[in-house]
This record gives structure tokens, C-alpha cells and sequence, in this order.
């Protein structure tokens, strides 16, 4: 590549991420040169800075055509703006509950703390926007690798340490059988750029190498699935929750998870849509029983993840694990519109089957950020993660208790809530394609989960506390929890106002359109 046409490129629609890579580097440098002695929450501060400045950027590149750079590898478009809006506005929430969190007592070198949560966040970015399974491998791992270094930030931790080693172990097991079943779908087409597969399947699948197409792709979901954490693939995520710092199990309940979906969202829907278009065509039948095949195999993961994390989280009483079978139920109810509207994806377009899932992630952002800020404060006071150190909090914190209950209704689905609005559509959409048995999995289940949920809110309320001192609130978690209320509130009362912005600043559909010149 010359220089000539290095410099043709527009790269401004990368300013969001040139500005994380410059600020997680200069901070970096200044831990490096730091004396050992200074605080380093100055660190934090600045990575703040640098994660409002990649949202301004953002803001410029919303609404703008769909462009590529990099012979067509990494795009510019509306599906990949709204995911980079939740990692960001995600990563600054957990910057501001960390400010009380990262100390040198327990994470001894905190500078790591702070530039790795950025470039696990440059790369849940760099996934959002690629358009080459080459540029998505490269984002995946340094999401996943900056990501087993947080687990383990703590290092005289005797749990974190094997949290990191199983997140290790099982990380690497999911990397290669993603690379496996990618290296089948690159002998089926000859290359790694998505458009490119999206046609060349096309032909494959015209020359009788459909079997081999749904093996190749059924593989990539096995191992892309492990960051979605659903059933099968969720045996990593108690361990790992209740090992790592909890500003990083809150990072990795909802950024690492909002990239696991961009990531399995991109990939599927732009290479998927040409071997279906063939199969719709030219053989109708074939078409309806592979599409049938796809959207059961969704469904029955959903139900899967709803059933046993909703089940699994009855029996915890460390409020780390019971939040990470929480998450595996919520990317069941996730999942959902993916298992009713495959069809539809393809036929009407995405923003009924992406939509209800952008807005359930952004609900769940604001109610899972905030209940991990509660708990962060409480086990950091009572010094245990069993749900009974939320024994008497409303009488020790009023707010606070009562924060943790708006963001367990939230969760559990009850209404004047975003979690509620966000259940409803899933639920209707389920309803309306006739899929009444995931409709009625979600409904019991979530029924179910009130048991857990409420079981923290009772301990709130209806138990004594073992202190009777006032719980403090530092500033930044003050802040994340003001903003996090507000949103699940808003959300709850006016979902029109997020579900028009997404309509009109977001176009989803541009995930299958080619850059404008």
C-alpha cells in the first residue's frame, strides 16, 4: 500500500477509536514515569476525558453514509455506531464506580487498571465495525485478552488468580473452535472479507455444500457463543464473576457482553443473508427448513439460558454468582428476538429483530451497572459477597436500598421499569410469530427470577443490619447511580423517546449496504 493511497482514506470515522488508543497509550507512558507513591486516580480522570472526546467523535459519525476503509474491512455505519455508544457510555459508568475501587493495597500496579479497560474496549469497537473476519478475530482478542488480565488485576488474590487461569483456559478453548470453524468458511469462499463470503456462499451453497456451510457456521456460533455466556457455554461465568474485581465483572456482564453480540450479529447476518436469498429462490422448501433449523436452534438456547440460569440463581447466596446466572437468564430473553424474527431479519429488515435487542441492552446497561455499583459499596463495607451483608441497608443507606430496589424490579421485569418495556416487546414479538412455548419459557422463568430478586430486596428491608453507621457514598458512584435511576425510569415511562432515536439516528439496515463511494 502506498502512502498516496494510505492518506485517501477517511480517517475520521476512526477518530472515536484513535482517541482510545492515544489516551489508553498516554496513560501508559504516565503510569510508567509515575513515582511509584503518586495516586493514580489522575489516570482514571484522564481515560474519562478520552471516552467523552470518543463520543463526540461519535456523535460527528452518526447519521453519516456508510463508508470503509482499509480495502473494505472496517466500516463506518449505523449498527456499528449504536453498539460503540453502549461500550463507551458503559466504560465511562465503570470509571466512575472504579474511582473508589482501584487502591494499591489490593491491585498493586493500578495504572494496568485503567489503560486495559480501554483497549478491552478499543476492541469490543473494532468487532462493532468490522467487515473482515480477520479485523473481528483481532477485535475479539484484544477484547478477550486485555479482559483476562482484569480478572487477574488483583494479584495477591488467591480467587481472582483462579478465576483469570479457568477464563484463560476456557477463553483459548472458545477462540480455537471459532478459528476452526472460520478456516472451514475460508475453504468454502477463498476469503475473509464478509460481503465476499456473503456472495461466494451463494455459489457454494448452489454447488451442494450447504451441510458443510451450516457445520462451518454451527461451529463459529459454538465458540463465538462462549462470550454471550448462554447455555452450553456459560460454565465460566460464576467462577469468573465472583473472582474478579467487581468494576470488571461489571465490565464483563455488560460491555464484554453487548460485543459478544455485535460481534455474533455482524458476522451471521452479513454472511448468512446470501445463502438464504439462494435457498428463498430456488428452493423454497429447503429454504423454510433451514431458516426453521436456525431459528429453533436460537430458540432452544434461549430457553436453555432462561431456564437454567433463572434456576441456577436460586441456589446462590454469594451475590456475585447469583448476578452471573442473572446474566445468562438475561441473554436468554436476549436471544429471543433472533429465535422469532430470523425470517423477518431477512424479508423486512433488522430494526425489528435488532431494535428490541439494542434497547434491552441499553436497559440492562443502566439497571446491571447500577446494582454492581450498590454491591460494589456493600461488600466493600460488610467485607463479604453473601446477600445477607444487605441485611438492614435501607435503614443504614435509604438511597442506596432503594436504588437496588428500582434496579431489581428492572431486572425482574416489573412495570414503570426499562427492563419491563424491554420484556414486553420481546414477549410480543415471541407471541405474534406463534412461538407461544418461548413466550410461556420467558414468562415462567421470569416469574421465577422474582424469587432471587426479591430475596436481596428483603434483606434490604425486613432484616436487621448487623452495623447501624451510616454507609457512605463516594461521588462516582453517587453519580453512576443518579444517572442509572434516571435512565431505567425514562426508559420505563418513555421507551418511544430511546426507541425513535434508535429509528431515526441508527439505521440498522445499513449492516447489509455497501459503502457509497
Amino acid at each position: 500500500m502506498d502512502l498516496e493511497t494510505l492518506l485517501s482514506y477517511p480517517w475520521r470515522i476512526m477518530l472515536p477509536e484513535f482517541t482510545i488508543l492515544g489516551v489508553a497509550t498516554l496513560i501508559s507512558i504516565l503510569d510508567l514515569f509515575m513515582k511509584e507513591k503518586v495516586e493514580r486516580k489522575v489516570l482514571a480522570w484522564i481515560a474519562l476525558g478520552g471516552i467523552g472526546l470518543a463520543l463526540v467523535f461519535l456523535l460527528f459519525n452518526t447519521g453519516q453514509p456508510v463508508q470503509e476503509i482499509l480495502y473494505e474491512t472496517y466500516r463506518l455505519d449505523g449498527f456499528a455506531n449504536a453498539f460503540k455508544f453502549i461500550f463507551l457510555v458503559g466504560a465511562a459508568l465503570i470509571f466512575l464506580t472504579s474511582l473508589d475501587y482501584v487502591n494499591k493495597k489490593d491491585v498493586p500496579y493500578e495504572g494496568e487498571f485503567y489503560y486495559l479497560i480501554l483497549t478491552a474496549v478499543l476492541g469490543a469497537m473494532i468487532v462493532a465495525s468490522s467487515a473482515d473476519m480477520i479485523t473481528l478475530f483481532v477485535g475479539l482478542e484484544l477484547l478477550s485478552i486485555s479482559s483476562y488480565i482484569l480478572v487477574a488485576v488483583r494479584k495477591h488474590n488467591l480467587a481472582a488468580n483462579e478465576s483469570a487461569m479457568k477464563y484463560v483456559i476456557s477463553g483459548g478453548i472458545a477462540t480455537a473452535v471459532t478459528l476452526f470453524g472460520l478456516s472451514y468458511i475460508y475453504g468454502l469462499t477463498g476469503t475473509t472479507n464478509l460481503f465476499e463470503i456473503q456472495e461466494r456462499l451463494a455459489a457454494a451453497a448452489l454447488d451442494g455444500y450447504l451441510p458443510v456451510i451450516y457445520f462451518a457456521f454451527f461451529v463459529t456460533f459454538v465458540g463465538m457463543a462462549f462470550k454471550l455466556s448462554v447455555v452450553p457455554f456459560h460454565m465460566w461465568a460464576p467462577d469468573v464473576y465472583q473472582g474478579a474485581p467487581t468494576p470488571v465483572t461489571a465490565f464483563l456482564s455488560v460491555v464484554s457482553k453487548a460485543a459478544g453480540f455485535a460481534l455474533v450479529l455482524r458476522f451471521f447476518l452479513v454472511t448468512m443473508a446470501g445463502v438464504i436469498d439462494v435457498e428463498q429462490s430456488r428452493q423454497a422448501g429447503m429454504y423454510m427448513m433451514a431458516l426453521g433449523n436456525v431459528e429453533l436452534m436460537i430458540a432452544l438456547v434461549a430457553a436453555a439460558s432462561m431456564i437454567i440460569g433463572n434456576t441456577m440463581a436460586l441456589r446462590q447466596t454469594n451475590v456475585k454468582r447469583l448476578f452471573a446466572y442473572s446474566s445468562i437468564a438475561q441473554a436468554g430473553y436476549i436471544l429471543v428476538p433472533f429465535a422469532v424474527g430470523a425470517h423477518l431479519l431477512y424479508q423486512t429488515g433488522p430494526h425489528l429483530v435488532i431494535g428490541p435487542a439494542l434497547f434491552y441492552l441499553a436497559a440492562y446497561l443502566l439497571m446491571n451497572l447500577g446494582a454492581f455499583a450498590v454491591i460494589q459499596l456493600v461488600i466493600k463495607e460488610t467485607g463479604t459477597e453473601d446477600i445477607r451483608g444487605f441485611a438492614g441497608l435501607y435503614k443504614r443507606a435509604p438511597f442506596k436500598a432503594v436504588a437496588m430496589t428500582i434496579f431489581l424490579a428492572s431486572l425482574a421485569g416489573i412495570p414503570f421499569t426499562a427492563g419491563f418495556i424491554g420484556k414486553y416487546y420481546i414477549l410480543m414479538g415471541a407471541v405474534g410469530a406463534g412461538l407461544v412455548w418461548l413466550a410461556a419459557v420467558m414468562l415462567v422463568t421470569t416469574v421465577i427470577s422474582y424469587y432471587y430478586y426479591f430475596g436481596v430486596v428483603s434483606q434490604m428491608y425486613m432484616r436487621e443490619p448487623g452495623e447501624r453507621a451510616p454507609l457512605k457514598t463516594p461521588a462516582g458512584i453517587g453519580a453512576v447511580l443518579v444517572v442509572c435511576i434516571a435512565g431505567t425510569i425514562l426508559l420505563g415511562i418513555l421507551p418511544n423517546l430511546a426507541l425513535d432515536l434508535l429509528e431515526t439516528h441508527f439505521n440498522l439496515v445499513e449492516i447489509f449496504l455497501p459503502a457509497r463511494g
